[in-house]
């Protein structure tokens, strides 16, 4: 609406939006064709073709914001504006294209005259503006007849919400004898609806019951916001807005919190566009450490003229309250990071570290642990689901792998799309597992001329450890070579040792090479070491020392056999040789009866005794315990057997090796298993494997089976079961010799 003359300095605070009122024109050439009042002449003078008296460019685009009420009932689509270019003759030959936000759903647009319709029911509550583009094209061509512009539809409000009590019912107490005017309790009530259009968002206050003991301030309308905990530092909260009928800079508002209890947690800035004071999280929030919030807002005039103070004071406060909502936030790890050192000889199966995360909501639900795979593809580490226990499951060895770096998960059990993480670095800790030794081949030469106490060669050794210390080692001449008549060592003390003759007058004749062990230890606890060999040719040399011949003379071959024949000879030899391998493989592969001696034949874990056994009291004949667990049994030291009987066969389990010791806790043992069963792939099952390549051989009956009777049924003759008695007549009846022809089956 327009208006003129100076209005009064009274203020209200209605809440956020007076732009409804003062949005003024963008251009002295733009304005609004929807029913919003516009200044008399402006209207025709921009429709016009006419030429004007002012200087500035004339704007194509006639249009501005639309405002259009919600809640709409009637059955024809509801008229907000019209869209229309200067360069529109009304020959229909210009075609308008509306897009953008509920653009052909909630709007729709007459592509020749421009007129805007509403065609759903609108809900200000739901939606306060609408942001859509406009654009005019040649109808007959598509060209573009004016760029694409942006406009807004705003939705005014109307009074279809009713007040409410969001935080009643409320109960309060007061003590007896209070004097008149002593604050009870304070209540508050929200409404819906605008609060900066009209007085559909004033609440006004007042007792139905209770008079004429209590009474209630009318005029308190206090703000309610609400915030979710997870929303980040600097994003809006709310707006909370002063009324000052004054204009231009006299109705300037500066906005600032000075009181309650969330002064620190939250900050208000003022919009000098708006003239609204836009309240936003200064600091993370938490619904589990505290669920609302109270600030007392001020608004106040920046700019004062000294001869109007006396009608102050030019500033109003209000109370505005927050309610933190609670969000399923993921579990929290604490601490946030985690550092570990552990040698690297620790057992498989021992606890290095205790993750620990906790559920951050009142609800605290139960958490599981587990790893993150693609940050452990080895899987050398495991934790325990229910108590975060951080578990070596293999070998750790620090020159293979110094660090791990691996990501543990902690899970809500009753959400698993909440999940939580926390990074856990390994640092593996060197221990002395590794002797040192020649970085490579050593292969030195000593002249036939050489004299005693000359150097031939200094060596040096790597150690794959890394001790706090550093690196010492020390040489000496391995305990077999310790009275080497040729050679001696000398350690330098700096991890190196020179190689020097002991004697003179070395010959190849007699010996071309020379084979020095030399034993290399560390410093480390315990010292490890290890034995490196050191290859010494004897060479000709010339009074410099120059090698001139490593190699021994070479053999002379009898002037009567020449090299071709010499050939053919080992050619003939190696010929044999194959013919000979060739036979005895032959008859080594030819098929044997399985006919086994008495005392060959084996009869797994079976123990014979003369003498019945003696029930639960006889404790002497074998050891219950290697039932239970055969490790034990071996662990404990030598198998009890019995005193009086000694088995002919033991047990095939007591001689399985056993490579890692049971741990105290099962997680550890299964650990260990687990791995065991992983490194040896070719470990039989202990109590299982049975090999037989052999009929029963004890028996006077032979063997029964067929698979050696398939020659001829004619040939196979069962007279001899008349002859095994008794037992074995219904046998004889069978398969006995019959006189007469074959029966028929």
């Amino acid at each position: 609406m327009w208006t003129s003359g100076r209005m009064s300095n009274a203020k209200s605070w209605l809440g956020l939006g007076m732009s409804l009122y003062f949005w003024g024109l963008m251009d002295l050439t733009t304005t609004v064709l929807s029913g919003t009042p516009t200044p008399p002449g402006k209207l025709e003078a921009l429709l016009s073709d006419k030429p004007q008296t002012h200087s500035r460019t004339k704007r194509s685009w006639v249009w501005n914001q639309f405002f259009v009420l919600e809640e709409y009932t009637g059955t024809d689509p509801l008229y907000v504006g019209k869209l229309h270019s200067d360069m529109d003759r009304g020959d229909g030959s210009i075609k308008y294209i509306l897009s953008g936000e509920g653009a052909g759903i909630v709007f729709t647009i007459d592509d020749t005259t421009g007129d805007i319709h509403a065609i759903q029911r609108l809900d200000r509550e739901e939606r306060a503006q609408y942001t859509l583009r406009a654009q005019a094209l040649d109808r007959r061509t598509g060209r573009p007849m004016e760029p694409e512009s942006e406009f807004i539809i705003k939705i005014q409000d109307i009074n279809d919400n009713e007040p409410k009590f969001l935080d009643g019912p409320y109960v309060a107490t007061v003590p007896e004898m209070s004097p008149v005017g002593t604050s009870v309790i304070q209540v508050t009530a929200t409404d819906a609806d605008d609060p900066t259009y009209g007085n559909s968002a004033r609440v006004v206050y007042s007792i139905l019951q209770g008079q004429p003991y209590f009474s209630v301030d009318s005029k308190t309308e206090h703000y309610q916001m609400s915030v979710l905990e997870s929303a980040p530092v600097s994003s809006t909260v709310g707006r909370v807005f002063a009324k000052d009928l004054d204009e231009g800079i006299n109705a300037e508002m500066k906005y600032t919190i000075v009181d309650g209890d969330g002064a620190d947690a939250f900050d208000i800035n003022t919009d000098p566009n708006f003239q609204v004071g836009i309240i936003t999280v200064k600091k993370p929030l938490s619904f589990e450490s505290k669920k609302s919030y109270t600030l007392k807002v001020e608004g106040a005039n920046p700019h004062l003229e000294m001869r109007f103070l006396n009608l102050g004071p030019f500033q109003d406060t209000t109370t505005v309250h927050i309610s933190v909502e609670d969000v399923d936030e993921p579990p929290i790890f604490e601490p946030g990071f985690y550092f570990v050192e552990v040698p690297e000889d620790v057992a498989i199966g021992t606890t290095i570290q205790i993750i620990s995360a906790k559920d951050p909501d009142v609800t605290n639900n139960s958490i599981r642990y587990s790893i993150d795979r693609s940050s452990d593809p080895g899987r050398f580490f495991y934790v325990d689901i229910t108590t975060g226990a951080l578990m070596t499951a293999r070998p750790l060895d620090r020159e293979e792998f110094s660090w791990h770096n691996i990501t543990v998960l902690a899970m809500e059990m009753n959400n698993p799309s909440q999940v939580g993480s926390v990074s856990v670095t390994i640092k593996v800790l060197d221990v002395n597992d590794n002797a040192p030794e020649f970085p490579r081949f050593y292969e030195a030469f000593v002249c036939e001329n050489a004299k005693a106490g000359q150097l031939i060669q200094t060596v040096s050794a790597v150690d794959l450890d890394d001790p706090h210390s550093g690196q010492h080692f020390y040489y000496s001449l391995a305990p077999e070579a310790a009275n080497n008549p040729n050679f001696t060592i000398r350690d330098n003390q700096d991890n190196t040792a020179r190689i020097l003759t002991r004697r003179s007058g070395f010959r190849q004749q007699e010996q071309s090479v020379f084979y020095l062990p030399i034993l290399i230890a560390d410093s480390g606890q315990p010292v490890l070491s290890s034995t490196g060999t050191l290859t010494i040719q004897v060479c000709g040399c010339d009074d410099d020392g120059h090698v001139l011949s490593c190699s021994p003379e070479a053999y002379m071959l009898p002037v009567s056999l020449s090299r071709g024949a010499l050939i053919a000879i080992l050619a003939c030899i190696f010929v044999l040789l194959v013919l000979v391998l060739l036979i005895l493989s032959m008859r080594r592969h030819r098929k044997q009866p399985y006919i086994i001696d008495d005392e060959e034949n084996i009869h797994e874990n079976i123990v014979r005794y003369d003498d019945e056994g003696g029930g639960e009291e006889d404790t002497e004949a074998f050891d219950i315990a290697a039932m239970w667990n055969p490790r034990e049994a071996q662990g404990g030291g030598a198998p009890k057997t019995r005193q009086d009987m000694l088995p002919e066969i033991e047990s095939l389990s007591r001689y399985v090796p056993q490579t890692c010791a049971v741990s105290s806790t099962v997680h550890s043992y299964v650990l260990a298993k687990l791995y065991e069963a992983d490194m040896d792939l070719w470990a039989p099952p202990f109590d299982s494997l049975q090999t037989y390549m052999f009929e029963g051989d004890g028996s006077v009956a032979g063997s029964l089976s067929s698979l050696q009777s398939a020659t001829s049924d004619s040939e196979q003759s069962f007279d001899f079961l008349t002859d095994w008695g008794p037992r074995f007549r219904k046998l004889a009846e069978l398969y006995g010799a019959s006189e007469g022809p074959a029966p028929l089956w």
